[in-house]
């Protein structure tokens, strides 16, 4: 009799814990889907229209284009002294800059420009300076003072001025006082993305070079989410041909008019005038 209870015990409690394992397995929960990687963010291809000289001594800092005209700034790392920080128009004939506005390169290391209302305005690396001139006759009307470490790049969308420092943080501010208007965060994925560099502000997105590689990022200015890459690996790699002793890439130049771009790095012998392919 012990026997056969024991036996039916045995039984009842397989029989229990196959129902309760498969009630369990049941009510697993489905796993967390993957997290999307950089590689997913979508990647807009181009074509190269044409490509213009530059200068082997110019460390590209800041480009633009304004009235039909293309506004180039460097700066001047320590290591390389012959190098200067000037603003000037650039010949896209000869890739040499009709320099403007000279700064003492001893004290100061010109990084990113934007024009806005007439007016120039161009960050330093390490000074916590942003100078301003007038755009007609390139002379100093305004200095301003910052809180950022650095300063790196400088775009503006037609209102407010927006600042790089190198970190994930773009920093939107007044033209007319150069204080913080507000900051904003770019992330992808969720993952904050350092080392923005040089900007531009194209239909309502803003671009930024990212230091240390070869890519460009397309930044939706309502949350700071990275929307679109654009890899210019392989014109680095001809540039690179041209020029081995070239710097990392940087420079975009947005043209309203013909919708091209122009692309640069510090040093490279050329600049490439490219269209996306969206």
């Amino acid at each position: 009799m012990n026997l056969q209870v024991n036996k039916l015990m045995k039984q009842f409690l397989y029989i229990l814990l196959t129902m309760v394992f498969l009630t369990g397995c049941n009510n697993t929960p489905e796993p967390k889907k993957k997290r999307k990687s950089a590689s997913d963010i979508p990647k807009i291809h181009y074509t190269v229209m044409n490509q213009h000289p530059h200068s082997t001594s110019s460390f590209t800092q800041g480009l633009l284009v304004h009235n039909n005209e293309i506004y180039e700034s460097t700066g001047s790392p320590k290591e390389s002294p012959h190098l200067k920080t000037v603003i000037g128009i650039l010949d896209l004939e000869t890739g040499e800059i009709d320099v403007k506005i000279a700064l003492d390169s001893k004290k100061y290391f010109g990084e990113g420009i934007t024009i806005l209302n007439n007016k120039i305005y161009q960050l330093t690396y390490h000074s916590q300076t942003c100078f301003v001139y007038d755009l007609k006759i390139f002379e100093l009307i305004e200095q301003y003072s910052y809180l950022n470490e650095e300063g790196w790049g400088l775009t503006t969308d037609g209102e407010f001025l927006i600042m790089s420092d190198g970190t994930h943080v773009l920093t939107y501010r007044d033209p007319s006082t150069f204080e913080v208007i507000k900051t904003m965060q770019v992330t992808s994925n969720g993952y904050a993305i350092d080392y923005l560099n040089e900007l531009e502000y194209i239909d309502g997105y803003i671009y930024a070079n990212v230091w240390t590689t070869n890519i460009l990022v397309k930044i939706d200015p309502k949350n700071g989410h990275i929307v679109a890459k654009i890899d210019l690996t392989s014109l680095r790699t001809k540039a690179y041909l041209q020029n081995p002793d070239l710097g990392v890439t940087n420079g975009i130049a947005y043209d309203s008019k013909s919708g091209h771009i122009f692309v640069t790095g510090k040093l490279w012998p050329q600049i490439y005038e490219i269209k996306l392919l969206e």
